[in-house]
């Protein structure tokens, strides 16, 4: 009948017996059998046994008590394998009348028991297959009944995995090796169980142990173990041994290959071959078939089945992530400009670089400031036509100040002239103050795949040319070549996420932007970049800072008349000043949210 596995009060729940214990009973062997929706655990028993089962937990387990029995299954250790739920199969001589069979399982699930004539059955729900697992493959017999599965093919290895696990029923034995060669000590165990052991003819070591009333198979096996070494007896009796590699060669090189064909749903057959190529065996192979996006996989049959499950889990449904980013690029520039300009001069210097002055005794129009218009024709407004300058003598000094520098485009111009005597004196103000503001603000938003980068492109490919000095090789060897390459320039956005079993988002994120500009004629262009690389952890949904930057650059240049432009407070009277102040702003704020898992498949 069926039953729910119900926990009571002090954690477990005693059925009552199933059977009176008419005659000692036997336990001859343990199964995990396949059936139809259920993994079925058969116990092989002679005689009447009386049957008690219950439920532990942390771990999730099942234990079946047979009183009235005796244990006679050889010393065998489950291979660990989960078949239906069932993690570990383990079974000992509780008590001097008690064999316990103890199911280690995933979670605790519905079973049903039954005791009927030779053998007590567990059936457990599940819908998996597998490959059935059995003691009696230990000493060659497997279990002939109805749950019987045919693919039990493979030998049990010798050497167990969990030693305290299992209470062998093997003869004890006491005995000390002091260097002794291995294959003495392969004499001693093999004239004492009355087994046949072989030696593989590579293995030479000395071996130092000491043995105190220890079961001879699981001493021997220890042995092997601490000594790189693993035995396995194919039935009647006869041990091999040999190194651990050597052995699953050995196991492998006998056993039939087998292909099948798996078809994915998420992952890319190409990509996941690359990953179970360093997984199948030596005789394995991996192929990938783009056009239907299978896996074409060969193996030995005992390890196709671990395979197709490693398949079955990595080819899963992965979380999409809608990643929305924000990148503000803030560019001001402020320039602020003052000059001031001197013309010293005297009527009779016709010829200066800020005041033009006519040469009334040249008899050829002269066109100083070319406006089109000849000096003579302006002069006449100051000079009378038949004027002629005579200089008797004496002497006049003319003065330029800062007469090559400029302001391009001032915002502000003044002249003030005045007389000084008989000198004139002309001076020329300029003022500049201007700024520049370049605002840039995106928002790309994109969606990729869990560990999919996601690359966004807002900007110009720009071809450059790059010129090659040293030439080609041959006719032209010594000639310039010119390369092109194209550069991707603009706005740049490379995420890739990765989605915790906690629903956090662990992003790679890099930000770039970059624009060309001019540089001089042996150069080409240049790059101004604002870059922005990092590796965070956010929460879904949660907005993080990844890039905030701010980068001021101030310029100064003065130039003007020696040793008056340095004077304070009156100095920019007497030269031209430029101050420019570039500052750029970077800020980058970006938002993952987690649009599914594959916990809602």
């Amino acid at each position: 009948m069926k039953r729910s596995l119900i926990l009571a009060a002090a954690g477990l729940l005693l059925v009552a017996p199933r059977a009176l214990a008419e005659e000692p009973g036997e336990v001859t062997a343990v199964s995990v059998l396949p059936g139809a929706g259920r993994a079925n655990v058969v116990i092989d028993v002679r005689g009447s046994v009386e049957v008690q089962d219950f439920t532990l937990t942390d771990p999730a387990r099942l234990v079946i008590d047979l009183v009235g029995a005796q244990l006679s299954v050889p010393g065998t250790l489950y291979d660990g394998r989960v078949r239906g739920g069932i993690r570990n199969v383990r079974y000992t001589q509780f008590r001097p009348d008690v064999v316990r069979v103890v199911l280690e399982l995933e979670t605790l699930q519905d079973y049903q028991l039954e005791y009927a004539g030779d053998a007590v059955r567990i059936a457990l729900g599940s819908d998996q297959s597998f490959q059935a697992w059995s003691s009696a493959a230990y000493d060659g017999s497997l279990v002939a009944d109805d749950y019987t599965s045919s693919s039990v093919q493979e030998v049990t290895p010798f050497a167990p995995r969990e030693m305290a696990a299992l209470q062998s029923q093997q003869p004890l034995l006491t005995i000390t090796f002091d260097s002794a060669h291995i294959r003495d000590v392969a004499n001693v165990f093999a004239e004492y169980s009355g087994k046949s052991i072989i030696i593989g003819r590579d293995i030479d070591l000395t071996i130092d142990a000491v043995i105190k009333n220890q079961p001879w198979d699981l001493a021997f096996a220890q042995i092997l173990q601490a000594n790189g070494l693993a035995g396995t007896e194919d039935p009647p009796g006869i041990i091999r041994v040999a190194s651990r590699a050597a052995m699953v060669l050995a196991q492998d090189s006998f056993e039939l290959l087998e292909t099948r064909i798996e078809h994915l749903e998420y992952a890319r057959a190409t990509s996941l071959a690359s990953t179970l190529t360093g997984v199948v065996s030596e005789r394995g192979n991996v192929v990938a078939d783009t056009s239907t996006n299978s896996l074409i996989i060969t193996e030995v049959e005992t390890r196709l089945p671990e395979i197709i499950d490693l398949v079955h889990q990595l080819d899963m449904r992965t979380p999409q992530v809608s990643i929305q980013a924000k990148l503000i690029f803030v560019d001001r520039t402020d320039i602020e400009e003052l000059g001031v300009k001197y013309d010293l001069g005297t009527s009779d210097q016709f010829y200066n670089e800020l005041v033009q002055r006519p040469d009334p005794s040249s008899s050829e129009p002269v066109d100083t400031d070319g406006d089109g218009v000849p000096d003579a024709i302006r002069a006449t407004e100051y000079f009378a036509e038949d004027v002629n300058i005579v200089d008797l003598g004496g002497n006049a000094l003319a003065g330029i100040a800062n007469a090559d520098a400029t302001i391009i485009d001032p915002a502000l111009q003044l002249i003030f002239s005045t007389a000084i005597g008989s000198f004139n004196l002309t001076s020329f103000v300029n003022a500049l103050q201007q700024v520049e503001l370049a605002d840039l603000q995106a928002e790309p938003l994109t969606t990729t795949a869990d560990n999919t980068e996601a690359y966004i492109l807002v900007g110009e490919r720009t071809p450059i040319r790059m010129i090659d000095v040293g030439g080609q090789a041959g006719a032209t060897e010594g000639a310039p070549r010119a390369v092109t390459e194209i550069v991707p320039t603009g706005l740049q956005l490379r995420v890739t996420p990765h989605v915790t079993n906690s629903r956090q988002v662990l992003m790679q994120v890099r930000v770039e932007n970059s624009a060309v500009r001019e540089a001089p004629a042996d150069v080409g262009y240049t790059f101004q970049t604002q870059e922005a690389s990092s590796q965070i952890l956010v929460e879904d949904g949660e907005t993080a800072v990844i890039g905030g930057l701010t980068v001021t650059e101030v310029t100064v240049a003065k130039s003007g008349i020696p040793f008056l432009v340095d004077l304070p407070v009156i100095g920019g009277m007497f030269g031209y000043t430029t101050r420019t102040e570039q500052r750029r702003d970077l800020l980058i704020l970006v938002t993952p949210r987690v649009l599914d898992s594959p916990s809602g498949n």
